[in-house]
Parts: structure tokens; C-alpha cells; sequence
């Protein structure tokens, strides 16, 4: 039907080809009924309504006589949608140690196993280590008994001389040998020295005059301070406590920064400067020439 009705058009059969872009064998097989060289149902049956509108034919009668498409239909699973799949031939699954034994298991239980000794091994050392605290009391203990030796060293002094001089060389040997290591002794532990407070202000002033500088800073409490040069070095930052003193120099201008302004006295070159009037907010910026 379809080979009478492309002659009718006198189209041939190769241009039919090209213009369907299928093989000429194709539409010979079917021209021939030989449905068999097509493959499935669906391809033959698209590749004759395919022929049937470039001849501008009615393609039912031509679909009446193919065969028609398979109705799908579902094959009933014996074993249940849990059931593990497994092709016929596929072997037996890997045992528990072949699937341990593989560089990547190994690598994760080596990575886990150096975990837990970083985790465990520093609370291991800490409990085998010896308690600070009690170290602590016999080391003072032993560093007393050597003041105790030089105070009754320096009181024994005169009569051990004597006793050298009219005692046995014996005694002359073990006298020096005592007389060394207590005077090796003030260097492990010093006595405590009570500073009265009159003695502490003239030391606390004349390390204040020994600051010196283009500018000295003197605190009432605490303050920051910061000096820069004209070089944009920073000459002096920190924070200064109560009765501190500090002083810069550098290449002038030096450009100055005072957080306290009302708790900061100001020397430039020896002369007081009042730093208030440069004030803004208690902060004050000057420079100094």
C-alpha cells in the first residue's frame, strides 16, 4: 500500500529517505512488510505515520494493518521491595575483615585511634605528674634553712676565725667548707626587707627624675599616652598608672596624644605645660616644637 501510494506520487524512494532522514533499507523493509528487520512496534508504527504525511495520505488504514503496540504491564516482585539485588552472577559478598582491611576503613580507624590519644594521653600526664602544691611548702622549707645558716653564720664568725687558727687542719677544712656554702646561699632565697613608707617616696621620687626626655609625662591616675615624631615613628604608647612617669623624645614636631588631660601633668624641656587649654572632651592634641 504504501510502495503503490509513494509511486502514485512518482517520489522515489531515496528522496522519501533523505526527507525523512531514515536509511533507504528502513523504508524498504517496510514497504515489503518485513517488520521484523525495524525493530520494536512503536518504531514501526512512527516510521509509517511518518511516510504517510509526506505522501499526504490517511495513515489509519496503513496502522490498521501494523501490528499494535504491547500493553505494559506490571511483573508481580516475588520477593517483596526489601529484597536485596543481586545479579546471577555476582559472587558471594566480602567477609567482615576484607571489608576492614581496605585503605579507606584503615585510614578513618587510624584517624579516630589518634584522636582518642590526643583526647585521653594530656589527662594521663596530668595525673601522673607530681602536685605542684605540695612541692611547694617543702621547697620553702629548704630555702629557709639556708637564711638560718647565714644569720648564725654572721654570729659565729669570729670564734670559727679563731678556732681555724689553733684547731687541726681537719677542722680548718670542714670550717671553709661551711663558710662557702653559706655564703652561696643569700643568692636561692633573700629575707623579706620591711620598707617603711618615708623610705619608699624619696626612692619613688628620684626614679621619677631620673626620666628624662624633650617631654615627661607625670599620671594622678591612670592615663594613655601616645607621642609620634615628624618621622611617623611612635616614640611612646602605653598606658600609665597612678603616680607613673614616662618620657619621650624623637624628631620634632612631636605630635601628642593624652587621654586623661585633667589627670596628666606635662613637662616640655623641663617646664611645666598646661594641656588643658588643648583639651577636647578630656583628651588632649598638641605638638611640641
Amino acid at each position: 500500500m504504501l510502495r503503490r501510494a509513494r509511486e502514485g506520487t512518482g517520489l522515489h524512494i531515496a528522496a522519501l529517505a533523505v526527507s525523512l532522514k531514515v536509511p533507504v533499507r528502513k523504508l524498504e523493509a517496510l514497504e515489503a512488510d518485513r517488520l521484523d528487520q525495524l525493530g520494536d512496534a512503536v518504531f514501526v508504527r512512527a516510521l509509517a505515520s511518518s511516510v504517510c504525511r509526506s505522501l499526504k495520505m490517511d495513515p489509519a488504514p496503513v496502522l490498521q494493518l501494523l501490528p499494535q503496540n504491547p500493553a505494559p504491564r506490571l511483573d508481580a516482585h516475588r520477593g517483596g521491595i526489601n529484597a536485596p539485588f543481586r545479579a546471577p552472577g555476582d559472587g558471594p559478598g566480602p567477609s567482615l575483615w576484607e571489608q576492614l582491611s581496605r585503605p579507606a576503613v584503615l585510614s578513618v580507624l587510624a584517624f579516630l585511634l589518634g584522636a582518642l590519644v590526643l583526647i585521653f594521653f594530656p589527662d594521663v600526664q596530668r595525673e601522673a605528674s607530681p602536685s605542684p602544691t605540695a612541692v611547694a611548702p617543702a621547697s620553702a622549707t629548704d630555702s629557709g634553712k639556708p637564711a638560718v645558716a647565714a644569720e648564725s653564720a654572721g654570729s659565729t664568725a669570729p670564734s670559727a676565725a679563731a678556732a681555724s687558727s689553733v684547731g687541726r687542719p681537719a677542722d680548718e677544712a670542714s670550717t671553709s667548707v661551711v663558710v662557702s656554702a653559706v655564703l652561696s646561699t643569700p643568692s636561692v632565697a633573700s629575707p623579706t626587707l620591711v620598707v617603711s613608707p618615708a623610705a619608699a617616696v624619696p626612692a619613688a621620687l628620684s626614679g621619677a627624675e631620673a626620666v628624662t626626655g624633650i617631654v615627661v609625662f607625670r599620671t594622678k591616675s591612670s592615663s594613655w599616652i601616645e607621642v609620634t615624631d615628624s618621622s611617623g615613628q611612635v616614640t611612646l604608647r602605653r598606658m600609665l598608672g597612678a603616680g607613673e612617669v614616662a618620657g619621650a623624645s624623637g624628631m620634632l614636631p612631636l605630635s601628642v596624644v593624652v587621654g586623661r588631660a585633667d589627670a596628666t601633668t606635662v613637662q616640655v624641656r623641663g617646664k611645666p605645660l598646661d594641656i588643658l587649654v588643648h583639651a577636647r572632651e578630656n583628651v588632649a592634641r598638641f605638638e611640641v616644637r
